[in-house]
């Protein structure tokens, strides 16, 4: 079996590539870092790091790649691929919608078995989005001839992973915890095995707004507060016993929309909430602030870990004032090599803290936007009286 995986980065080679290889795939990778395209290709394998006690070390073989500019050689792979995957990032999966376009239809010419496409992104129905990214480039008749040949999951997948240099080169440096929920009603290719530890249900949306509104938000609600205390990393802001313990209301606070929304319950939410946290506190990570930080403008979005789960909640009639604080937290992030920091922090410099909540968040509540703004003038004096 083969598999084509767009994204060579450390989820692609850490959890994807891992377990694609688990399953028996032969792995190829497609990405624009030509050094380490030539790595794989050189060694024919590669090495994941778990950031456990041990340090444990597992190899992933055979694998190869392909680097984006290789437009033909792409297009062959897609014709032979059994499963393609994606992990590139939300925002690029325009970039690669039209090779993967003209290799889907070439598979469909060639009478090609069908295939499923999964783009692993850390956004929601990310696998939605670059089937529609596909259908803008196709004409009517085109997107008739996929529509039942191509079938694009939808998944949830979450691994901290971060990279380092090693004697083989770059390793994906991965917390031992994973999880990758499809969803199986979804696929369109059921002759395949089943991905070695994956987990397959008919509804996703549990999982994928989980994901985001529990872990993404607590992970980037820390950063936020902890980049206004000056901390360097998640593990040493999770030592401020005030700060972790602020985190952990925060998460119990995004708890509820579970609750009410799919009733799940409290207690199987407080355990998730608990892992989630001896998660971030593991010392074999080192999480920079600025890392987690980074894209306050995307992170700031209406459907996003921060903004979506307060507005609900705020409908739902429960608690949402530590939600609001880490919104505020996010409009104070101020880092002069982060691109979206300083369009950020510009907009706010000429338009008033008011009118920024209201463009970035989409927020129409006025009692929301009243207690992200009063909260966020608090804040800023606070940083300006410790500075």
């Amino acid at each position: 079996m083969k598999a084509l995986h767009f994204g060579a980065g450390n989820i692609g080679r850490g959890l994807i590539g891992y377990l694609l290889n688990q399953t028996g795939y032969h792995l190829c990778f497609v990405d624009a870092d030509q050094h380490l395209i030539d790595q794989i290709n050189e060694k024919k394998r590669y090495v994941i790091e778990l950031l456990d006690k041990n340090r444990t070390q597992e190899t992933v073989y055979p694998v190869r790649g392909v680097h984006t500019s290789a437009h033909n050689e792409i297009i062959d792979e897609i014709v032979e691929a059994d499963f393609i995957t994606t992990s590139v990032g939300v925002h690029n999966l325009p970039r690669i919608a039209p090779v993967l376009s003209q290799g889907l239809l070439k598979r469909k010419q060639l009478n090609k078995p069908t295939i499923d496409v999964m783009a692993n992104e850390n956004a929601i129905n990310a696998s939605s989005q670059l089937k529609e990214e596909i259908r803008k480039i196709l004409s009517k008749e085109e997107v008739e001839e996929l529509s039942s040949y191509v079938g694009f999951p939808n998944s949830a997948i979450d691994r901290l992973s971060l990279s380092g240099e090693r004697s083989e080169g770059n390793v994906a440096l991965v917390e031992p915890y994973y999880e990758w929920v499809i969803n199986r009603s979804e696929l369109v290719n059921e002759k395949l095995p089943q991905l070695t530890d994956a987990t397959y249900v008919d509804t996703l949306m549990p999982y994928i707004e989980r994901k985001l509104f529990i872990v993404n938000m607590g992970h980037a609600t820390t950063a936020y507060m902890a980049h206004l205390k000056g901390y360097p990393t998640i593990q040493r802001a999770f030592k401020d016993e005030r700060l972790k313990e602020f985190v952990r209301k925060t998460m119990h606070e995004a708890a509820g929309y579970f609750t009410h929304t799919y009733e799940m319950e409290e207690e199987e939410l407080a355990t998730f909430i608990e892992n989630t946290i001896r998660r971030f506190q593991n010392e074999n990570m080192n999480d920079d602030i600025q890392r987690v930080a980074r894209a306050p403008i995307r992170k700031l979005g209406p459907e996003e870990r921060l903004v979506k789960p307060t507005v609900a909640l705020s409908k739902m009639n429960l608690p949402i004032g530590n939600l609001t604080t880490a919104i505020a937290g996010a409009f104070l992030f101020n880092n002069p090599e982060d691109e979206e920091s300083v369009a950020l922090q510009a907009y706010i410099e000429e338009n008033g803290i008011e009118q920024a909540i209201t463009h970035f968040t989409q927020i129409k509540e006025s009692n929301i936007l009243l207690k992200i703004k009063e909260t966020y003038l608090q804040l800023k004096k606070e940083a300006t009286l410790k500075n």
